[in-house]
């Protein structure tokens, strides 16, 4: 208990700092939850397969420019990702580990950057806290194993906000803010080869509505526009210009239907309601979320000079609103937001009388835990009568996650009630991030209905690398990294529907002429859903089943 009592206490209320030592075997503990279950869980479908196998396939390729998913060309996003986990694949071999370790890292290092940031701008306290919270937060956490290019926007979201408010602080030199300010406009370069010109929207839009509320348009000027946009251009504009002369295409499908058709229409089909994100940022904020809404609440009050509080809590607002008006809404995209929210629950824990604590974060943390529970309660009921074990297996892994929750907030009462408040923190906070790892590690029970996986190891033996492989009416995008190879769709688009109008010889539009492929091949395999397999088998196609499972048939030409 020594090495927590005694703390630092360098910003008023309870936030205490552990001592050194305990700072340095928490973030071990913490690092080695954050990245043990890594290659421990099945890629699942959609994003995570997606976004595994357009690096395998750049890897293999070679070619670095032209972004490809099953051999068809794939221009929704750009390729910072595509890049990071095609060369640790070359260094380390592709493994659902090594797709999913670039989201991991850039995670781990958002909640480094707000503990530093948070440290010089709000006191030592205020960046151990937020750092606590981020990185233990359910949302941020979860979003930081799943294999989606959204952690990686958001970590340059962080960077870009920590350098910003570092250059503003008002003591800061010339000097000094130029190139906090250099680094700021290069985030923002790295988040517009991340995921497109929603690194220069949000930022933007943000320092043009506090510029607005604080009446201070000479910020403009001291985040030196110009420098900025010749950096971003001098980054982003060789793959730009690379990918656009290799296919003319590009540009029109990127720039105008990924971008202001997303946004401004239904054509992605992801319509939810406009107020979706805001009880999504409050579950997610979980075991956290009072402190986050004490935090925003405070960051209004006056400052002199730059308020980095508001313009922390106009980002918040920036980031929930541009995306509530959206037509386009996935739960992933108000992810840049948490870094900022986890900064002002930082500043807000630390100031906080600790009285104030038992409403602010019990009662949140136990609620995370009764959401667990629910969960396990649930799932367990949930699920057809084929694959009912699979969900019952995985309601296992919730209760276990919720009995963690609670052990968690157990321990936080006891250390709070012992006046250790910094031992109090760091317990919650791992049991926190403990509960998410073992709901992560547990939703791997539901892999044979999410991934290709298991299909593909009892087959793999069986099939013959040159033959031709067919995907019949569907398409699952885990299969081509499982199979390790590319497969010709049948009767299929969706999201392949652009490159396939680019590349037509690389699928096959209907079923007849899969038939007369089929026929004319002396050795081919193809998977389809039953329903397919049983109207093919009544046609008299000539098939053999090789393997099946509750969604899915792979047959070989006999």
């Amino acid at each position: 208990m020594t090495a927590f009592a005694p703390g630092t206490a360098d910003d008023a209320g309870g936030g205490h700092v552990p001592a050194a030592r305990v700072r340095l075997l928490m973030l071990l503990a913490f690092a080695a939850i954050w990245f043990a279950g890594l290659g421990q869980r099945t890629l699942v479908k959609p994003d995570e397969g997606r976004y595994a196998e357009i690096p395998r396939e750049m890897a293999v390729s070679g070619d670095w420019v032209t972004p490809r998913l099953n051999g068809i060309k794939y221009f929704e996003k750009p390729p910072m990702q595509y890049w990071a986990t095609a060369a640790a694949y070359r260094a380390f071999g592709a493994s659902p580990g090594t797709a999913r370790l670039w989201t991991a890292a850039t995670g781990f290092a958002g909640v480094l950057l707000v503990y530093a940031a948070g440290c010089a701008l709000f006191g030592r306290a205020a960046g151990w806290l937020g750092a606590l919270v981020l990185g233990s937060n359910l949302y941020y956490f979860l979003l930081g194993h799943i294999n989606t290019l959204d952690m990686g926007l958001a970590f340059f979201c962080c960077a870009g906000l920590c350098a910003l408010l570092l250059a503003q602080r008002p003591d800061t030199a010339t000097g000094s803010r130029r190139r906090w300010m250099a680094l700021a406009w290069l985030a923002v370069a790295g988040g517009v080869l991340s995921k497109g010109l929603i690194a220069l929207v949000l930022p933007g839009l943000a320092t043009a509505v506090y510029m607005l509320v604080q009446r201070d348009l000479r910020l403009l000027g001291r985040m030196h526009p110009i420098m900025g946009g010749l950096l971003v251009v001098a980054v982003c504009a060789p793959w730009f210009l690379a990918v656009s002369h290799a296919n003319p295409e590009f540009a029109r499908f990127f720039f105008v239907h990924e971008h202001f058709e997303r946004f401004a229409t239904t054509v992605h089909r992801r319509v939810q309601p406009f107020w979706v994100f805001v009880p999504l940022a409050i579950v997610g904020m979980l075991p956290w979320a009072a402190a986050a809404g004490v935090g925003l609440v405070r960051a209004w009050r006056p400052a002199p000079d730059f308020h980095a509080q508001r313009y922390l809590l106009i980002w918040c607002a920036v980031v929930i609103g541009f995306f509530s008006a959206s037509q386009s809404k996935l739960p992933a995209y108000i992810l840049p937001m948490f870094p900022a929210l986890a900064l002002l629950s930082g500043i807000a824990l630390a100031r906080l009388p600790a009285a104030f604590h038992a409403r602010t974060i019990e009662l949140p943390a136990t609620l995370l835990a009764v959401l667990f529970a629910a969960g396990a309660w649930f799932v367990g009921r949930s699920g057809e009568p084929a694959v009912r074990p699979l969900y019952e297996q995985f309601s296992l892994w919730l209760w276990a996650a919720a009995a963690t929750m609670a052990v968690g907030v157990l321990a936080f009462r006891h250390w709070r009630l012992h006046d250790a408040t910094a031992a109090a923190w760091c317990a919650l906070a791992l049991a926190s991030a403990t509960a998410g790892q073992i709901g992560l590690l547990g939703y791997d029970a539901l892999a044979p209905v999410q991934s290709a996986a298991s299909l593909v190891d009892r087959v793999r033996d069986r099939i013959v690398a040159d033959a031709p492989f067919y995907s019949v009416g569907t398409y699952d995008q885990t299969l081509d990294f499982y199979l390790g190879r590319t497969v010709t769709v049948v009767a299929f688009q969706d999201e392949l529907e652009f490159g396939l109008r680019q590349q037509p010889e690389l699928w096959l539009p209907s079923v007849e002429t899969f038939r007369q492929a089929w026929l004319a091949a002396p050795r081919a395999y193809a998977i389809m859903e039953p329903e397919t397999f049983a109207a093919l088998t009544a046609s008299r196609l000539p098939m053999t089943e090789i393997a099946r499972d509750s969604r899915r048939v792979i047959v070989a030409r006999p």
